[in-house]
């Protein structure tokens, strides 16, 4: 590249920007910026770094509550527990990345959250991984499914991290674009927490980890555009990554942030060096000064655009002071992480980049890091789904095949197949594994009886495409149902935003009522966000994306017999039914069964019911009430496939193997009552000499509540429905993708 090439409109254009971000740009300067200082902006300014699109919409959510320690703006989100331990989390996407190159795309997504929460100062605990992709047959996907699921265990198994939960569903919306989200969770001690600033002018600027290289050169800018078929072709955006660098690179940054020696730290994620020396900048008010000749490069010749804007993975920014430089060389010499002081922190407020002996970029670091300009777009009310009428599932021998067609299908069936290959168990603190419970579970470290932390993460597209807004809150009153089945109390979440291009009205407006949504629910659950992620341009030749809002949420369980499961314990025990009966197949898995889903974004049969949201928080307190009062014996949410699928998951999570014979359903059409997925509700299990004082204090809550049946032999058997074996459950449920994952 040129790098005294003549600054042109077609060169604007090439870097993503608009004609009115470059005249923001040369008025800022008070000149044309160099080509580097083009790169820097570039990046910078791009979607995926300035939420130029978002950023309104994402102040509105509640974002403060007494727990909160960090809230966004940061690296991760961190929040008090108790006994003077936090809890970091965030989420972030791959999802370009692993579209291009899933192997890679998937493990640096998952060694980029790591670095988020490991900068905070907390020790990483756990993942979950939320994956979306076309139907498993579809041309091509069944690369990117495993390429993506072994970039995930072949990241998070090196460094040592277990992965716990997530989910994954199928949907011809995500053929051309799949998604990859992965949420990191870890542990600090409060006087541990460090922040991405860079304070103290006259500080070191040190640089360590892995060498700079060639690879993910303009990553962010490729992160903020369509994937059109030149997209596909651009590997050179995607970075490379390195697990066991990775692991070094964590217990060197620990043992920096825990002996005190940095004042603040930021890893080279997107932008790489760009976003890290500007960020850091900004939010402390200073300057940085660096030369880039020390910077350690594994490729010849670099320039200075190529060195800025590379993305090489595991590599670190930190700020410490130079009477403590010594003692930081050392740490990092032990660890095989090769700090270099590569420059310094002024009070100039500018990010100045010196390379040969010349300044190449001198940028006020405000202007890069608060200056993005903000888009109001128009937006349009999202356009409805076509109708379909569905076929009468009918009594007998249909109930049987429709549930264990639905078992089968790639969304509801296990996926073993695929967290298999996780180590879940590494570090030993895990209680509640994947495919265990509604969310996972682990043991928190500390004297006296222990504590447990619950983390889950999810979201239904199907609901989002029928209803923005009140898909969106139904996938953070989903997440905070998978915590209180497990006895937590939910504390807060992150979210990973995933959309198609806000420039076109209906996706705007898509994103702005899923945005309020997840405010509406978190205000009425009094939880905050503290943090996430925001992924535009999911499309590709001009059809986008499902709206799909993952949610990442966290809660405490103060007492080991508060853990909760969702099998069946002993025969005899009493099933109910907790909320109001199904009010709609409106985006249902049965919907999609019958109508074969195989129309992109199509989410057949109905509106969606409307959302009481009071009426699902008080559901919540009723079943966290009755669990902490030990008359729960089992806890199970319905979701996807509604109560038969659900009746039928606990079956098979049944220790002991037992079955259930439902010996009535509520009133009304029987697909609607076993199938219907709307509104929300919790099938739990309650011993017989509990029965009475359970149904007192769910009464009490103004909760409805159906007794439905009893635990009992081994199978289902639903009022006069075909009975179906546990074999024959089971044998359809672990059905993986493909035969050969078996």
């Amino acid at each position: 590249m040129n790098l005294a090439a003549a600054i042109t409109p077609d060169l604007v254009a090439g870097h993503g920007l608009r004609p009115a971000e470059f005249d923001s740009i040369v008025q800022a300067l008070g000149r044309d910026p160099t080509l580097v200082e083009l790169g820097i902006y570039s990046v910078m300014w791009s979607e995926h770094c300035a939420y130029k699109h978002s950023r309104p919409l994402l102040r509105t959510l509640p974002t403060r509550g007494e727990r909160v320690v960090v809230g966004p703006g940061e690296n991760a989100g961190v929040i008090d527990i108790g006994g003077g331990l936090c809890v970091a989390f965030k989420m972030e996407s791959h999802n370009h990345p692993s579209a291009v190159e899933p192997y890679q795309g998937a493990a640096t997504g998952v060694g980029g959250i790591l670095r988020d929460i490991f900068t905070m100062g907390a020790r990483p605990i756990a993942l979950l991984d939320n994956l979306r992709f076309g139907e498993p047959d579809a041309p091509h996907m069944r690369h990117l499914i495993e390429g993506v699921v072994e970039g995930i265990a072949g990241y998070g198994n090196c460094v040592g991290v277990p992965t716990v939960g997530g989910d994954i569903m199928f949907d011809p919306g995500h053929a051309g674009n799949i998604l990859v989200n992965v949420m990191c969770v870890g542990l600090v001690r409060t006087e541990h927490i460090r922040r991405g600033q860079a304070h103290g002018p006259g500080n070191a600027v040190l640089y360590f980890g892995s060498p700079t290289g060639r690879d993910g050169i303009h990553g962010a800018t490729f992160a903020s555009g369509e994937l059109s078929e030149e997209a596909l072709e651009r590997r050179s955006a995607v970075q490379v990554g390195d697990p066991f660098m990775g692991k070094r690179i964590l217990e060197c940054t620990l043992e920096l942030i825990e002996r005190g020696l940095v004042v603040g730290i930021q890893d080279m994620g997107a932008a790489g060096l760009t976003c890290s020396t500007c960020e850091m900048a900004g939010r402390a008010g200073t300057g940085i000064e660096i030369d880039l000749d020390r910077v350690p490069q594994r490729a010849p010749a670099m320039s200075a655009y190529e060195i800025l804007l590379s993305e090489s993975q595991e590599r670190m920014l930190a700020v410490c002071e130079q009477t403590r430089l010594a003692e930081v060389l050392e740490v990092c010499e032990r660890w095989e992480c090769g700090g270099v002081v590569i420059g310094q922190v002024t009070g100039s407020g500018r990010v100045e980049v010196h390379h040969r002996g010349e300044v190449v970029a001198s940028i006020p670091a405000n202007h890069l890091t608060h200056g993005a300009p903000v888009y109001h777009p128009p937006e349009a009310a999202p356009a409805a789904p076509e109708e379909f009428d569905l076929p009468p599932v009918l009594p007998g021998e249909d109930f049987k095949t429709a549930l264990l067609a639905l078992l089968a299908s790639p969304t509801i069936a296990s996926k073993r197949w695929a967290y298999r290959r996780y180590d879940h168990m590494v570090q030993i603190a895990t209680v509640l594994r994947p495919g265990d419970a509604d969310a996972a579970v682990l043991r928190l470290p500390g004297p006296g009886e222990p504590r447990f932390l619950a983390v889950t993460s999810g979201g239904n597209h199907r609901l989002v495409a029928r209803d923005p807004r009140a898909g969106a809150a139904l996938a953070v009153l989903e997440a905070a149902r998978n915590l209180v089945c497990t006895g937590a109390q939910p504390l807060a979440i992150t979210n990973c935003l995933n959309f198609g291009s806000p420039e076109r009205p209906e996706v705007f407006g898509q994103l702005r009522r899923a945005i309020e949504g997840i405010a509406g629910a978190c205000r009425a659950l009094d939880i905050p966000v503290t943090g996430g992620n925001v992924s535009l341009y999911n499309e590709s030749g001009g059809v986008a994306i499902p709206p799909t809002p993952i949610i990442g949420m966290v809660g405490l369980i103060e007492r080991e017999e508060h853990i909760t499961r969702p099998g069946w314990r002993e025969p005899g025990d009493v099933i109910y039914v907790l909320g109001d009966p199904a009010a709609g197949l409106g985006g249902s898995e049965l919907a999609k069964y019958l109508v074969g889903g195989d129309l992109p974004g199509v989410t057949p049969r109905g509106p969606l019911p409307p959302i009481a949201i009071d009426r699902e928080v008080a559901l919540l307190d009723a079943v966290r009430s009755a669990i902490l009062a030990g008359l729960i014996r089992s806890a199970h949410d319905v979701s996807d496939g509604g109560l038969a699928v659900t009746l039928a998951e606990c079956c098979l999570l049944s220790r002991g193997g037992h079955g259930a014979w439902i010996h009535e359903t509520p009133d009304g059409d029987l697909a609607l009552t076993l199938f219907g997925e709307l509104p929300p509700r919790v099938v739990v299990s309650v011993r017989p000499a509990d029965a009475r004082a359970f149904e007192a204090l769910i009464s009490a809550r103004g909760v409805a509540c159906a007794e439905i049946g009893l635990v009992g032999l081994p199978g289902l058997r639903c009022a006069d429905q075909a009975a179906i074996s546990h074999s024959e459950m089971q044998q359809a449920h672990e059905t993986p993708p493909w035969e050969s994952l078996r």
